[in-house]
């Protein structure tokens, strides 16, 4: 059975429609509507299967439920260096926000020293969900234990209008606050980061519980 059967297998009509509201900039007909869970649970029993290797290298998929499938299956590879070739081959093809942030490879967990330079890379990318993921990345790995002050540093050296950039540089830095705040917020007194992140930022970290009270009443006076 192909691993395109075995998603159709698994397909939730209902959840496709949900997911169609979700995804908007993706045709309707490319949605099959399988449960992130149940993608999870078949990513893992196929990992080592020939036919693996057959699908990650049959670029571009033609259903978003392949590209979540394929960015679960590259989270799966245990090797550093097969998993950055394969993550690198595949940020090309990624068109959405959920297949971009649903890829989080275990093995960079082991190699954050590493990362830190494919992460400036990807960040420094002009291809929206190459960007996003790189930041996504850094916001992931290095806002706690691994955490420099220097790192804000390639979210905020990041200027795109483009909205899924902007929003994933508002949460890096809402998430920063509730993490680092005294290296963070200076970022936003001295207006370091772009408008529409800048404001954005406020309005997630005060939507967050791990801001205190004082801290958000702070916050609403810096919005521009």
């Amino acid at each position: 059975m192909s691993i395109q059967h075995m998603l159709f297998d698994l397909r939730d009509k209902e959840y496709a429609i949900f997911q169609r509201k979700l995804v908007p900039n993706i045709l309707k007909e490319k949605f099959i509507g399988v449960r992130i869970p149940k993608a999870r649970i078949l990513a893992k029993s196929i990992i080592h299967k020939e036919s693996v290797e057959e699908f990650i290298y049959d670029l571009p998929h033609y259903y978003y439920d392949e590209n979540i499938l394929h960015a679960l299956l590259v989270s799966e590879f245990a090797d550093y260096d097969r998993c950055i070739k394969e993550v690198n081959r595949f940020l090309p093809y990624v068109d959405n926000w959920a297949v971009c942030d649903v890829m989080s490879p275990k093995v960079f967990k082991k190699n954050r020293e590493r990362l830190i330079e494919n992460i400036k890379e990807w960040a420094n990318s002009k291809h929206t969900y190459t960007c996003r993921f790189g930041l996504g990345m850094l916001m992931c790995h290095y806002l706690d234990d691994n955490f420099l002050p220097e790192y804000l540093g390639i979210p905020a050296a990041v200027h795109s209008k483009e909205y899924y950039v902007q929003m994933m540089i508002a949460w890096f830095f809402a998430t920063a606050l509730a993490k680092q705040w005294k290296s963070t917020i200076p970022y936003l007194i001295e207006h370091r980061i772009d408008l529409d992140a800048h404001n954005k930022t406020i309005q997630k970290a005060c939507e967050s519980r791990r801001i205190t009270n004082e801290q958000k009443e702070y916050l609403r006076m810096l919005k521009r």
